[in-house]
């Protein structure tokens, strides 16, 4: 995968920090913010959108409101020599709905992944019923989430 190398002035940062913040902002707001025309904002805008830079727009909603009470990190390390099993954990895990994160990781284990459930009942069952029947997961280890302290998806930007 080729990494592209994307300039970035201070009022593309202005730009993407107030997007941060604000993700409904109008395109006027958004203009006023940072001091540029409407029109160049919505150029500025459209450009960093198309790049890539921008990849959607969602709403952040709470999982306590919606009945998910716990967050859990869960380690999953693969039976090794099962390379062809690779692919379909990855499109499997795309479609579960409970996951909400999934990394490749270094180290002993080989993906960690952020899974939310209504309780512990929930969770286990997702565990032993879904997770643990993927083809060449071998082991998977928990870590339940006591309290969130810091939970964001803004980015580090600075001028």
């Amino acid at each position: 995968m080729e990494v592209q190398t994307i300039t970035f002035d201070r009022i593309d940062l202005r730009l993407l920090g107030a997007l941060q913040e604000h993700g409904r902002i109008s395109n006027l707001e958004l203009a006023e913010t940072i001091k540029l025309s409407p029109a160049q904002t919505l150029r500025r805008h459209r450009r960093l959108e198309e790049l890539g830079v921008i990849r959607r727009y969602e709403a952040r909603l709470d999982p306590k409101s919606l009945g998910f009470g716990v967050v859990a990190f869960i380690q999953v390390t693969m039976e090794r020599g099962h390379i062809r099993d690779l692919a379909k954990f990855k499109e499997l895990v795309a479609k579960l709905a409970q996951i909400q994160e999934c990394y490749s990781v270094t180290g002993d284990i080989d993906y960690v992944l952020k899974v939310v459930a209504r309780d512990l009942k929930a969770l286990s069952d997702f565990l032993l019923d879904t997770l643990m029947r993927i083809p060449g997961v071998s082991r998977v280890q928990s870590i339940v989430c006591l309290d969130e302290i810091k939970g964001t998806t803004a980015m580090p930007l600075e001028a």
